[in-house]
């Protein structure tokens, strides 16, 4: 059982008053707020390690360097990737599904397909069509029924040898629909096409199980699970983050430099070009152990009597 006054506490945001009442904060959709403990990490590392990671030899840099990491361990674990270096942490949702769409580039054809849901944010709907653009391959939509849900006969009739990505939300974020991704996952591996499930919604809500989904890939923000903006993360099944080629040139995603030729660093720095937000990624770990904390079954069981409790009072009135 969640104790809500508890939980408040947490929470120094909500101690302030506005049009002279207690805040009472209902955009945690867009972003959630932030509890002290995750405060408490960020001013941690700002005053007592901060420094650059994976490259120096010095005992700021060991630090910030075996926190950083850490922290990428908690996403993993969170997720149960197979691998820690399935995981690439990034700015944020928009960002990991970009390096996707750009890896794409290099593989689609003109006359390829992919696959996209009528339910989309627009970050998952963009990067897709700039893509279509530049490569020629035809983006198709799965179309939303009355109820607000996916007509799946549809998607069963649009994926063919011609699909090569189908992208959904695992969570609606206009209308909370559950989308059935077990079984959108299926039906693109019979034709061998990849997933990638956009989680920004579906996260601070249940602990998605990648190996459990079968997904080929999976986003999700921090700033939406009491965590930091600007970090989020991304899970690649190890094939295709091996396949695909660095999103951004620079620092720490190399392992040789010469001019005649540059060799790429493995897993996940391939990746992970110049200086990432190492505090936000640190953060973004002690955001995960505030949730687990207050545990995502116990998180379910208040938001259903919520649920419950605004249906009645809808009705009633």
């Amino acid at each position: 059982m969640i104790n809500v006054d508890k939980i408040r506490e947490d929470f120094p945001i909500l101690k302030r008053t506005v049009h002279g009442k207690r805040l009472v904060y209902f955009d945690n959709a867009a972003t959630s707020q932030t509890p002290q403990i995750v405060i408490d990490t960020i001013v941690d590392y700002y005053s007592n390690y901060n420094s650059n990671i994976h490259r120096g030899v010095h005992t700021l840099s060991q630090e910030a360097t075996d926190k950083y990491e850490e922290a990428r361990i908690k996403v993993q674990h969170h997720f149960n990737a197979k691998e820690a270096y399935e995981i690439i942490l990034t700015s944020g949702t928009t960002n990991s599904i970009n390096i996707i769409a750009a890896g794409f580039a290099s593989i689609l054809q003109k006359g390829d397909e992919i696959i996209v849901s009528a339910l989309e944010h627009h970050s998952n709907i963009v990067p897709w069509q700039m893509l279509c653009e530049k490569t020629g391959t035809i983006l198709k939509v799965i179309p939303m029924l009355e109820d607000g849900s996916l007509n799946m006969d549809a998607y069963h009739d649009l994926v063919n040898e011609k699909t090569k990505l189908v992208f959904c939300n695992h969570v609606s974020n206009a209308l909370g629909t559950v989308n059935p991704v077990e079984e959108i996952i299926a039906k693109a591996h019979a034709f061998n096409a990849a997933v990638l499930l956009d989680g920004a919604q579906a996260t601070p809500h249940i602990k998605p199980d990648v190996q459990a989904l079968d997904v080929d890939f999976y986003v999700a923000s921090a700033h939406k699970l009491c965590g930091p903006t600007g970090v989020g993360m991304l899970y690649g099944k190890e094939k295709w983050l091996q396949k695909l080629p660095p999103y951004e040139g620079g620092g720490e995603m190399i392992a040789t430099v010469s001019f005649e030729k540059t060799t790429y660093a493995g897993l996940p720095h391939k990746f992970e070009a110049g200086t990432p937000n190492i505090c936000g990624g640190i953060a973004f770990g002690a955001g995960l152990d505030y949730m687990n904390a207050v545990g995502f079954d116990n998180i379910a069981s208040y938001e259903h009597e919520l649920l419950e409790y605004g249906t009645q009072r809808v009705v009633k009135n």
